[in-house]
C-alpha cells in the first residue's frame, strides 16, 4: 500500500499529504503503474459524467481533456515536446540529448503537443457523442503500463535523470502481474459497472498486445537516435499509447 501511495504521488497531482519519500527499491512501484492509471481513469469518468450534465459533448471534450493535464501536472506531456524537439533536430546524439533538457520551447515540441491534443479532443469528443465514456477509464491503465514495458532491459544514455529511476529496472513479472490484475480489473469493471458484453471486452484487452508491439518498436527507433531511452521518452510513450488507443476504440467500436 505504501508504495502504492508513493508511485500515485510521483505521477499524478492527486493531492494526498503523506511523506512516503523515495528509497533504493522505488522502482518496485512499477508493480503499481496500472493502477495509477485506473484512479485517473475513473477521475476522467466521472468528470466527464458530471461534466456532461452541464455542458454540451465538445465542452464535456474539453474538459476531460483539461482535466488529463491537470491531474498528472502535464509530466509526459512535456515529454512528448522534450522528445520531438531532440529527436528531429537531427542533430547527433549528444546535442539531442542537450536540446531535450532544455526548458526552452522549440517550434517541433510546440506543434507535437499541439497536434496531439487535437487529435486527442477529437477522439474523445467521439467517444463522449457516443456515449461510451467508461472507454476513458482504460485509457491512462494502457498509457503507464507502456511505460514498463519501454523501460523493460532498456538503458539511459544519461547519468542523471528522472526517469533512471524506473529505465531498465522492471523485470518480466512486473509486467506480467501487471497485465494479468489489469485483464482481471477491465472484465469485473466492463461486467459489474457497465453491463458489457464478452466482445466489448475482449476488444478493449486486445489493446494489450498492440501496446507492446508498438512501445518497443519505438523504444528500438530512439535507441537508433541516443542508444538508449530517458524520462522524457517514457513520457512521449505514455502520451503516444493514449493517442493510439483512443484510435483503436474509435475504429473497433465504430464510432464514426
Amino acid at each position: 500500500m505504501k508504495r502504492f501511495v508513493g508511485i500515485l504521488q510521483f505521477l499524478t497531482r492527486i493531492p494526498i499529504r503523506v511523506d512516503i519519500g523515495f528509497d533504493e527499491e522505488f522502482h518496485k512501484t512499477m508493480y503499481y503503474f496500472p493502477l495509477v492509471g485506473f484512479v485517473l481513469g475513473f477521475f476522467y469518468f466521472i468528470i466527464g459524467l458530471g461534466s456532461i450534465l452541464v455542458f454540451d459533448s465538445y465542452i464535456t471534450s474539453v474538459n476531460i481533456l483539461i482535466s488529463t493535464v491537470v491531474l498528472t501536472g502535464g509530466l509526459h506531456l512535456d515529454g512528448v515536446g522534450d522528445t520531438f524537439d531532440g529527436i528531429y533536430s537531427y542533430r547527433e546524439k549528444d546535442k539531442i540529448l542537450e536540446i531535450m533538457k532544455d526548458s526552452r520551447l522549440g517550434t517541433n515540441a510546440m506543434l507535437s503537443m499541439l497536434f496531439l491534443i487535437l487529435m486527442k479532443l477529437g477522439l474523445i469528443y467521439a467517444i463522449v457523442e457516443s456515449g461510451n465514456l467508461y472507454n476513458l477509464i482504460f485509457m491512462p491503465v494502457f498509457a503507464r503500463m507502456a511505460i514498463v514495458v519501454a523501460s523493460y532491459k532498456s538503458v539511459t544514455p544519461r547519468k542523471n535523470g528522472m526517469g533512471n529511476v524506473f529505465i531498465g529496472k522492471p523485470t518480466l513479472n512486473m509486467i506480467l502481474v501487471g497485465i494479468g490484475y489489469t485483464v482481471i480489473l477491465i472484465t469485473l469493471i466492463s461486467l459489474i459497472l457497465f453491463n458489457l458484453n464478452i466482445e466489448s471486452i475482449i476488444k478493449v484487452i486486445l489493446f494489450i498486445p498492440l501496446m507492446i508491439i508498438f512501445t518497443r518498436y519505438f523504444v528500438k527507433y530512439i535507441y537508433s537516435k541516443i542508444d538508449g531511452i530517458t524520462g522524457d521518452i517514457l513520457g512521449c510513450t505514455s502520451e503516444l499509447i493514449e493517442v493510439i488507443y483512443l484510435i483503436f476504440i474509435y475504429l473497433t467500436f465504430g464510432l464514426k
